[in-house]
């Protein structure tokens, strides 16, 4: 189906532009044209918008509830809006494995929506991975074989106080003694478009439940580097103005850590999500 109110402009290898729209002003088929659009491809970009912190806000609840994040540092004055920031002199970013946010969550994160307040001269761009994609061009023996296997997932070896003693805390996490493990589906059944969709990631994903993680880790390092191969990829390049809001089911993302030097300051509010299902 053609989109009439909006314009979709398909980006290579991953998402897809959302133009010709205010976000502030939405019509009503302009509101089914943006979900409809975020369903199709996963990932979708708006440019040259306006928002303030309640307008993220507000758009935000249009999708669901409000998922706060219990590590990062909240916006002051508005605890539904956690920041993204790097300021000139850390070395680290937030994000810059490939990863998929929330996994950790017994009931995971929908989506994403990601709002850029202050960019560095250049660098900082945003890549993303298509994961339908890349779970259907696995061999049929591969896919056979995941859609029979679940997964822990963790929050302690990245925000847990031992993570933080041992690789410092730069960052500002909070709540290091809130974390824990979790087990889903390696492949689900996407929810709004009933497609599969591989569920592991490189920065929450410990190893499949009843293996070890010597013997998992060939097997997700398979998946990682195949599922982030350029044809399933793409890069958002942030401009003033820009918005992402990804689907944590259906892509990966990766910021990348280009700019030491300069700040980079995003505000990002997580949209609550439903229990997985299983493909198979």
């Amino acid at each position: 189906m053609a989109y009439e109110t909006v314009e979709v402009r398909k980006t290579e290898g991953c998402g897809a532009e959302v133009l010709g729209i205010d976000l502030r002003a939405m019509t009503n088929r302009q509101w089914d044209e943006v979900q409809r659009a975020f369903a199709e491809h996963g990932v979708i970009f708006f440019r040259d918008q306006k928002l303030t912190p309640e307008q993220h806000i507000e758009f935000a609840r249009r999708w669901g509830a409000i998922d706060i994040n219990r590590y990062f540092p909240p916006v002051s004055g508005y605890p539904e809006i956690a920041e993204v920031r790097k300021e000139p002199e850390a070395k680290k970013n937030i994000g810059e494995r490939w990863h998929t946010d929330h996994t950790y969550d017994q009931i995971p994160a929908m989506g994403s929506i990601l709002v850029a307040r202050e960019l560095p001269s250049k660098g900082g761009d945003t890549m993303f991975a298509d994961i339908y994609r890349a779970f259907e061009s696995l061999s049929d023996g591969l896919k056979d074989m995941l859609r029979g296997l679940r997964a822990v997932h963790s929050s302690a070896h990245r925000f847990g106080a031992q993570a933080q003693a041992k690789h410092g805390n730069e960052l500002g996490f909070r709540n290091a003694d809130k974390v824990g493990d979790v087990i889903h589906p390696v492949v689900i059944r996407h929810p709004l478009s009933g497609r599969e969709a591989l569920y592991v990631n490189g920065d929450f994903t410990l190893h499949f439940e009843g293996w070890s993680v010597e013997d998992s880790q060939p097997v997700l390092d398979h998946l990682y580097a195949h599922a982030t191969r350029p044809e399933f990829t793409s890069r958002f390049q942030w401009r003033d103005g820009s918005i992402a809001f990804w689907d944590n089911r259906a892509t990966w993302h990766s910021a990348q850590n280009d700019y030491h030097g300069e700040r980079r300051l995003m505000h990002r509010i997580t949209v609550a999500g439903c229990a997985l299902e299983p493909a198979a």
